[in-house]
């Protein structure tokens, strides 16, 4: 199945840098976090993506060659903004909008009907999208992006003015197209959805990537912290080379290893904590601690931009980044 590549992507506005050298990719089948502050270059990267803004420089990619009009007929797209007719019937809408995508009368109605009936708007088919919430609009918007059974799903903020049951909808409609192998990308501020849904997430800040990978990936701190409740006390801890209490709250320690050789869950180094615990008396927990996707996000958006960012996105090259640990409390 096709994947969708976005290499060295760079947009300016006069001075202001809006993307420099933007760079990931969405496989098939997988669902892509895009996160990010306001007016970080989400909405801008995908409005090159969808061909409505062009880049200064950089390619857009699709199965491996640039994407062209007809691979764009191709993307389901859900602008961040309401993108309907306020005054059109939310049936009418949406079989009119499958016709622009190609479908036939028939196919279109029947389209229609499906995703009416399974984002739960089919009762609301003959009511004019003003009269309906925020939520349904957002539901029959995710529809209008869904009527034409695209090959790549590209949704700006979906979950935005959802109530909890609509999340879940939702999710599970993300989730099922991607198992059906569309690539699926959306950007949103709720960042502990963004961290149960997604396979892999990119963080990007003033226009540059700073972390791309799997949850687990980008989660990954160059110190191993772990959590023990057992001991009273942080005496204990001296006789690990390499460890230190970080916090501690009554019989809950949080331990650090420094890093270096031997640094990682494979060097058995925490082995090493526990038998050192379990000499100090009972343990009742025991395990790793990483941070959320949140605190990594709080972690990274306060960090500065990497000093060669802009010769990066001159050299159409991904930025690096630094980031620092993020502090854990027990």
């Amino acid at each position: 199945m096709p994947s969708l590549e976005i290499d060295g992507l760079t947009k300016s506005y006069g001075t202001v840098h809006a993307l420099r050298g933007t760079s990931f990719e969405v496989r098939a089948g997988e669902i892509f976090g895009f996160v990010g502050s306001n007016g970080a270059g989400k909405t801008t990267t995908m409005r090159i993506i969808l061909g409505v803004l062009s880049s200064d420089g950089g390619e857009v990619r699709w199965d491996g060659s640039r994407i062209d009009h007809d691979v764009r007929r191709r993307i389901g797209y859900m602008p961040e903004e309401r993108g309907l007719y306020p005054r059109m019937r939310v049936g009418d809408q949406l079989t009119y909008l499958a016709r622009l995508h190609g479908l036939s009368a028939p196919d279109a109605r029947a389209a229609t009907e499906r995703w009416t009936e399974t984002l739960g708007v089919a009762s609301r088919r003959d009511d004019e999208v003003q009269k309906l919430s925020l939520g349904n609009q957002q539901r029959v918007q995710l529809a209008a992006a869904l009527t034409h059974d695209p090959d790549l799903l590209v949704l700006d903020e979906p979950f935005s003015g959802l109530d909890p049951v609509a999340v879940d909808v939702m999710s599970g409609v993300l989730r099922d197209r991607a198992d059906a192998g569309v690539p699926v990308v959306f950007s949103s501020h709720q960042l502990e959805l963004v961290e149960r849904l997604c396979d892999r997430v990119g963080i990007i800040k003033d226009g540059a990537m700073v972390e791309v990978g799997t949850i687990d990936e980008v989660r990954r701190t160059e110190t191993e912290r772990w959590v023990v409740d057992g001991p009273p006390g942080s005496e204990w801890i001296g006789s690990v080379p390499g460890a230190r209490a970080l916090s501690l709250d009554g019989s809950r320690t949080v331990v650090e290893l420094t890093p270096g050789e031997g640094t990682g869950a494979e060097s058995g180094r925490e082995q090493d904590v526990l038998r050192a615990a379990l000499a100090a008396g009972p343990v009742r927990e025991f395990s790793l601690v990483r941070p959320t996707l949140t605190e990594l996000y709080r972690d990274v958006v306060s960090s500065p931009v990497d000093d060669g960012a802009d010769d990066a996105a001159a050299a159409g090259k991904t930025p690096g980044t630094t980031r620092t640990t993020t502090e854990v409390s027990a």
